[in-house]
């Protein structure tokens, strides 16, 4: 045999190991290749692609790079040393290597596919969707191509057609887990929760172990109110959790598990597995002497939203003459009022939704900001990478998640006395600060409508006391379910007024109703509407019950600033004593209640006690502007006051502190 033969025959056996992906028999044969040419360019490109697959990116550059000159025109030699670039941080360059490329060779499908995923990873979605369609019109059928273009619609919000690029793949390759999978959170995301379920269920039925299934699954369960499949849901995830064997979303995790120990090691299990390690620490000690403290917070939710609904008037109040203010935003731009009045509450707004974690971890080093705070936590949307990189000498959990990011880059947690007392410190991974008042920021600013309308027009009945429950469905349990279904049997005439959060979950509460045998007529779902006629309608109701174990925030400072008694069970944990906190800061103590027995007695007395529950409203009127809840002024300088003492703290040299803010 030649040696030209023998190059030959060596090199079918080179491809068919490499294909079989038997990488270290394949560099044989590649090395074979070499001992009698030693020049091969194929051979040593090889060599270069195995040590890619190996997750050894310096040695492929080393390798790859010398062969450009030798071949400029190789497109796929000009794409593989793109890929080592990329792997090796250099993405700037590796995007000028695959734009290289596709000069060469336009058609060339995994190159388009690879600038598509550096582009995706870089946060540019719309440029990386580009690359995928130019892809698709190459190869219609490339699964692969339908998945990944799923991954930048949803970066653009897209979600409708995200779903349908999930869903194509998911047709070209029905045992794509990631294809089934990803159409669930998708569906998870427009809330169509019994067809995520429906997907869920799919991709179990592929991957039944996998550790992200049991968490979304458990989100839709929650979502829908579907009480049939809850208990099991419940027992599921604590067992997951305390055998660390699933990944669930902390937020996910609350509603069916209230127990401080095992939520914390949720959030340690989520974070371990969502954030990368991080190497050095960006700030390592320096002291900062600039005129003002520098503070920064960080949300996705600078729109319309719950968020900053809240915060506003505490950004509008901030002492400027102590306070340099900084927005950092990974939201969308609705265009809403809300939005443009919490961009010019700040000194300064950064849109970074483009920009890596890491590069606005450096941002704010470089920018050197004192304090940053996290007002998102483990909720959606929250960015929990760019302070694992420790930009900032004081980093705080506030207001989004009401309970431990289970990590050690955030210093501090801000609570008060009520939501979150000392001895629950060892479920916390920062340490515990506490406002002299209610810890949560409101606004006397937000506008209630002027003009109520009718119960007619609100779909309720002309008489009959209204209990109403605004909270979003995934906060309603069993458990509290049933007692307002006790409620409702005991009082003629009652009905239960609900928000309709999502198209499931009136469905399935109906037929829960008819199950504890009330008519499922006497369940009323309000339509979502513009804020300030939200607040209005909440006249037509008569008592507000909270939810357990995780109760009204936002939705509880909307009742009350509305003037709408709310009773509520305090709960154990953060999450379930809120509503508390705000009733005790309002003075009215006696709305709340130590257990559900005590919860239901009195929401009775109180339908059945129509002058005690004026008398409540008229307590709650006269108190609603005096009382701190509501003093955006006053609650700024005590937040102020925390935010001084962290820093204190820090430029001491200390070490972060528990410590109550006095009054």
């Amino acid at each position: 045999m030649t040696s030209t033969a023998k190059v030959v025959e060596l090199r079918a056996r080179a491809r068919a190991h490499h294909g079989a992906g038997r990488l270290g028999e394949a560099e044989q044969f590649y090395r074979r290749i070499l001992e009698l040419a030693r020049t091969d360019l194929e051979a040593r490109h090889m060599i270069g692609v195995l040590r890619l697959q190996q997750d050894r990116a310096a040695e492929a550059l080393q390798i790859i790079e010398p062969l450009l000159s030798e071949a400029p025109e190789h497109a796929d030699i000009r794409t593989h040393h793109g890929l080592a670039l990329q792997a090796l941080g250099r993405g700037d360059e590796a995007l000028a290597d695959f734009d290289r490329a596709l000069a060469l060779k336009p058609d060339n499908a995994l190159t388009l596919l690879y600038r598509g995923n550096l582009l995706l990873e870089a946060t540019r979605p719309d440029d990386a969707l580009a690359s995928y369609d130019r892809l698709l019109a190459i190869a219609p059928g490339y699964d692969e191509a339908w998945f990944r273009r799923g991954g930048a619609l949803w970066l653009m919000d897209r979600f409708q057609d995200a779903l349908a690029s999930y869903r194509k793949a998911l047709a070209i390759n029905p045992n794509r887990f990631g294809a089934a999978f990803n159409s669930g959170t998708t569906l998870l995301k427009l809330e169509r929760y019994d067809e995520a379920l429906a997907a869920f269920d799919r991709a179990a039925a592929l991957a039944p172990g996998h550790r992200y299934l049991l968490g979304a699954m458990a989100g839709a369960v929650s979502g829908a109110c579907d009480f049939g499949r809850w208990d099991d849901m419940r027992a599921r995830a604590i067992g997951a959790v305390k055998g660390r064997m699933s990944v669930i979303a902390p937020l996910t995790f609350l509603p069916f598990c209230d127990d401080g120990a095992l939520r914390c090691a949720c959030s340690e299990i989520f974070v371990a597995d969502r954030v990368p390690q991080i190497g050095e620490p960006l700030w390592n000690g320096e002291r900062y002497a600039h005129d003002r403290i520098r503070i920064a917070y960080l949300s996705s939710d600078f729109h319309q939203h719950a968020t900053a609904e809240l915060v506003a008037g505490l950004i509008e109040s901030h002492d400027r003459t102590i306070f340099d203010v900084t927005g950092i935003s990974f939201s969308r731009d609705d265009n809403s009022p809300m939005r443009a009045r919490i961009v010019k509450a700040f000194d300064r707004f950064e849109d970074v939704r483009a920009i890596s974690d890491a590069d606005v971890a450096r941002w704010l080093r470089e920018r050197e900001i004192g304090i940053a705070v996290d007002l998102k936590g483990h909720t959606e949307g929250a960015r929990a990478g760019i302070l694992a990189h420790r930009p900032c000498p004081v980093q705080v959990n506030y207001l989004g998640y009401p309970g431990t990011i289970g990590a050690p880059w955030l210093d501090y947690i801000i609570g008060d006395a009520v939501v979150l007392p000392f001895r629950d410190q060892s479920f916390y991974s920062e340490k515990i600060v506490h406002l002299p008042h209610c810890y949560q920021a409101n606004d006397a600013r937000r506008a209630v409508a002027e003009t109520v309308s009718s119960r007619a027009e609100a779909g309720l009945p002309g008489a009959g006391f209204v209990f109403c429950c605004f909270n979003a469905a995934w906060k309603i349990t069993p458990a509290i379910f049933a007692v307002w279904m006790r409620l409702l049997k005991a009082l003629p005439g009652s009905l239960l007024w609900l928000l309709e959060d999502n198209a499931s979950m009136p469905g399935y509460l109906r037929t829960a109703a008819t199950a504890h045998g009330v008519d499922p007529a006497r369940l009323v779902f309000a339509p979502r509407t513009a804020p300030a006629a939200h607040l209005a309608r909440h006249r037509l109701a008569d008592l507000f019950l909270d939810t357990l174990p995780y109760g009204a925030h936002t939705t509880a400072s909307d009742a009350l600033w509305a003037g709408l008694p709310l009773l509520t069970c305090l709960g154990r944990q953060f999450d379930g004593r809120v509503a508390a906190s705000l009733l005790k800061s309002m003075g009215l103590p006696d709305l709340i209640t130590d257990s559900l027995e005590q919860y239901e007695a009195l929401a009775l007395a109180l339908a059945q006690g129509p002058e005690r529950l004026a008398g409540l409203r008229a307590r709650l009127a006269a108190n609603r502007l005096s009382s701190p809840l509501y003093d955006a002024q006053r609650f700024t300088r005590s937040i102020e006051a925390a935010y001084l003492r962290m820093m204190e703290i820090s430029q001491a040299g200390g070490k972060p502190e528990s410590f109550v803010v006095p009054a």
